[in-house]
C-alpha cells in the first residue's frame, strides 16, 4: 500500500456539512505577514466546539495559524526556487497554508496530508479560495514508508513528545529515501535541535499570541552525525 494512501481504518473524507460549517463560520482574511494568501480562520464566535464535539475528538488545531507553518509559507514565497517544478508534500497541513504557498511559488505538484477530516475540508476550501491546486490526503503518513516526493515540509509538529518522536523517525526514513526535508518551528519544547540546520528566520504571528510577532525559523532536517 502506498504511503500516500489512507489506511482502511482512517475516517472518511469530510462531509458537505463540515465544508458548509467552515465556509459559514470561519471568515476569510489575509494571513498576517503573508498577504498573498487568504484563509478561513477561527474567531471567538466560530462555534468550533460544537463542530468538534459532533464530528471529531481531535483538537481543532487546523482552524488557527501556527508560527511553524507561517514561517515556512513566508520562506517559500520569498524563495520560490525552493519548490519550483518539484513534487512536494506538506505534512500535518492544518488549513493548508504551507501547501498553498508552495503551489503559489511554482511547485510542480503539491500534496497536503492531515489526520483530521476537518483540516482536509479547510485545505480544499482554502486552495480554491487562493486559486491553486492542492491534493489533500486524509492519512497518518508517519506510520508508513516515505512518499514519492522531492521535498517534505513540516510546520509545527514538535509540540508533544510522542508526536515528535514519531515524526522524527518518519523524517529519518524520508532522508534515507533521498527526500529533502524542511521544518518550520518557533522553538517548541520537543524540537530535535541536533538534527536541524538553520536556513532563515522570520517574525510571524502564532496561535495564541493575537497579532504579536513571534520569531520562527526554517530549518533543514539532516542526518544524525
Amino acid at each position: 500500500m502506498s504511503a500516500l494512501t489512507p489506511q482502511p481504518n482512517e475516517p472518511t473524507v469530510a462531509t458537505d456539512n463540515i465544508v458548509a460549517f467552515i465556509a459559514a463560520n470561519l471568515p476569510v482574511a489575509p494571513v498576517p505577514g503573508i498577504p498573498e494568501i487568504r484563509l478561513h480562520g477561527a474567531h471567538p464566535g466560530s462555534g468550533l466546539r460544537r463542530l468538534t464535539e459532533q464530528r471529531s475528538r481531535l483538537s481543532p488545531y487546523w482552524a488557527y495559524r501556527w508560527a511553524g507553518g507561517a514561517v515556512l509559507a513566508r520562506h517559500l514565497l520569498d524563495h520560490p526556487d525552493t519548490v519550483q517544478g518539484r513534487t512536494v508534500l506538506d505534512l500535518g497541513t492544518g488549513s493548508g497554508l504551507v501547501a498553498i504557498a508552495a503551489a503559489k511559488a511554482g511547485a510542480g505538484r503539491v500534496m497536503a496530508a492531515d489526520i483530521d477530516a476537518h483540516a482536509i475540508a479547510a485545505t480544499r476550501l482554502n486552495a480554491f479560495l487562493n486559486d491553486v491546486t492542492v491534493e489533500p490526503l486524509l492519512a497518518d503518513l508517519t506510520c508508513g514508508e516515505p512518499p514519492h516526493v522531492d521535498l517534505l515540509m513540516v510546520g509545527d509538529l514538535f509540540y508533544e513528545s510522542r508526536l515528535a518522536r514519531r515524526v522524527t523517525a518518519f523524517l529519518d526514513r524520508c532522508l534515507t529515501a533521498g527526500i529533502m526535508v524542511l521544518v518550520g518551528d518557533p522553538g517548541r519544547a520537543h524540537l530535535p535541535h541536533r538534527r536541524l540546520r538553520m536556513i532563515a528566520e522570520y517574525h510571524v504571528t502564532d496561535f495564541g499570541t493575537a497579532d504579536a510577532a513571534t520569531p520562527a525559523t526554517v530549518f533543514s532536517f539532516v542526518q544524525e552525525s
